[in-house]
């Protein structure tokens, strides 16, 4: 048996050639608009926390290359996940999570999952 498997898109895939027997399996299809709508709100997020002026210069700048890239007709998600990683982990430094929490991780869980296998690492700081 042969597969010839070109784009897929969905949370979880199971290509097998004979018999699979699967548990529980979950999956989160996040769309480009989406991924738009979670910058969108990731940038109001920021403006109500309380960051040093450093690192809240750097914050808005990391989301505004996110947001120019996100708004690319094809973005590049190399780029996007660059951008994200360090911006998880420049807020993380700062205590953001624990005085934003869900403002913040939410919009940042949706990008990580837009990106896919690239938004790993940034779900993984986010814990």
């Amino acid at each position: 048996m042969t597969f010839n498997i070109r784009n897929q898109t969905a949370g979880v895939i199971n290509n097998v050639a004979g018999n699979q027997h699967v548990g529980v399996q979950q999956g989160r299809v996040v769309g480009t608009d989406d991924a738009r709508q979670a910058v969108a709100e990731l940038r109001e997020a920021l403006l109500t926390v309380s960051l040093p002026p450093k690192a809240k210069a750097e914050a808005r700048t990391r989301v505004e290359q996110v947001d120019a890239e996100v708004k690319e007709p094809e973005p590049d998600r190399i780029r996007v996940a660059d951008s994200l990683r360090r911006l998880t982990r420049l807020l993380s430094s700062v205590g953001a999570f624990a005085a934003a929490g869900a403002a913040l991780i939410g919009p940042l869980q949706t990008l990580a999952a837009w990106l896919g296998e690239l938004g790993q690492p940034i779900m993984q700081l986010l814990g």
